[in-house]
């Protein structure tokens, strides 16, 4: 089964600003990666290439790192999971590239690209999918917060995944 998974947040801030969040993933005051509900982002070489880690049960590597605008991670676990999820950034040149206040808008984005096997061909729709939607928009509001100190539509766990959270063992 092919997966394609997209979110995404507009933020008004600087390319170089938004990019300071990929580059602070895993360390110990990572402003992007949402600690408390979520199991926390562990590399042990940082965002250096070959470095190995994962998140709870989701387990990969750094594939690439580019400062302040690109990180890729290939997944090495849960069984089934082929593929990669990376953060990206891209500056808006659309016209309206500003916000109120005169500084930069930038998308940060994280893509999430796989081909789900065995297993995850149940557990992906099932379980993982949810999660990973949830913990991902909840990455984007931390981000929307470091930036701007306020988060203007936060994202709200569905039903399922309050669900879904009950049953996990933490």
């Amino acid at each position: 089964m092919a997966v394609l998974n997209v979110h995404e947040r507009v933020l008004p801030a600087k390319p170089s600003e938004v990019g300071a969040l990929i580059d602070a993933l895993a360390t110990p005051d990572d402003p992007l990666w949402p600690v408390g509900d979520w199991p926390p982002m562990k590399l042990d070489r940082g965002l250096t290439p070959g470095s190995r880690g994962g998140h709870g049960p989701v387990r990969y590597t750094v594939a690439g790192y580019a400062p302040q605008q690109w990180v890729r991670f290939t997944f090495t676990g849960p069984r089934g999971f082929h593929g990669f999820h990376e953060f990206t950034v891209h500056p808006l040149n659309d016209g309206d590239d500003h916000d109120e206040n005169g500084s930069g808008r930038t998308i940060l984005r994280h893509t999430l690209t796989m081909h789900a096997r065995g297993p995850a061909r149940l557990t992906w729709p099932l379980a993982f999918r949810a999660f990973h939607d949830a913990c991902l928009e909840d990455s984007l509001d931390r981000a929307e917060r470091a930036l701007t100190g306020t988060v203007r539509h936060p994202a709200r766990w569905s039903p399922y995944v309050r669900f879904l959270y009950r049953l996990t063992p933490k």
